[in-house]
């Protein structure tokens, strides 16, 4: 019935909608309108996934993830915007990048996708360029181990435990699958 921007911030909109039901009346619902997202997993040749320990405003916490972040307007894709990201974020680098999946991140109130991509055979590259906002730290952390750092709580991110689902699904090369993951 009607829509409207409540609020507008540099990485969302809040938008209020009215919806009528046929059976239920009116009903008022609120989205945040964001671009879609990417996030990536950087894998080594010897089975290192590079990470990014990261600190989150919302949960006043560092958080072990892969990196990630919105498709900017310039970028001509999510994979480019997933290529930029890992060489901004942990300054590695590959040429052999595919597309994982995407989901949506929480499609009760949000419209977009985040794209999951995986990079192979990464090495590093060019000079990490951090957001003045982010702050981070790099570590190489062994595939075979993603498995139990989920369990244990250490990753907690849910679109970075979206993205090695993509990962376990996909069932990569066995190049890619040392010290027995992912069978």
């Amino acid at each position: 019935m009607e829509s409207r921007a409540v609020y507008r911030t540099r990485i969302f909109d809040l938008h209020h909608h009215r919806r009528h039901h046929h059976r239920r009346g009116h009903h008022d619902f609120y989205v945040l309108n964001a671009p879609d997202w990417i996030n990536i997993i950087p894998l080594t040749e010897d089975g290192n996934v590079v990470m990014v320990r990261q600190f989150r405003h919302g949960t006043e916490d560092f958080t072990l993830e892969i990196p990630g972040g919105m498709v900017d307007p310039e970028d001509p894709s999510p994979m480019h915007a997933a290529r930029r990201e890992m060489r901004e974020e942990s300054g590695y680098d590959s040429d052999d990048i595919i597309e994982l999946g995407k989901v949506h991140p929480n499609p009760a109130i949000q419209g977009n996708y985040c794209h999951t991509f995986l990079a192979r055979g990464v090495r590093p590259g060019p000079k990490i360029e951090l957001d003045t906002t982010e702050e981070t730290e790099v570590i190489l952390v062994p595939l075979a181990s993603i498995k139990d750092l989920i369990k244990s709580g250490e990753i907690t991110h849910a679109l970075v435990i979206a993205a090695f689902s993509f990962l376990h699904a996909y069932n990569p090369p066995p190049e890619f699958r040392r010290g027995g993951a992912h069978r």
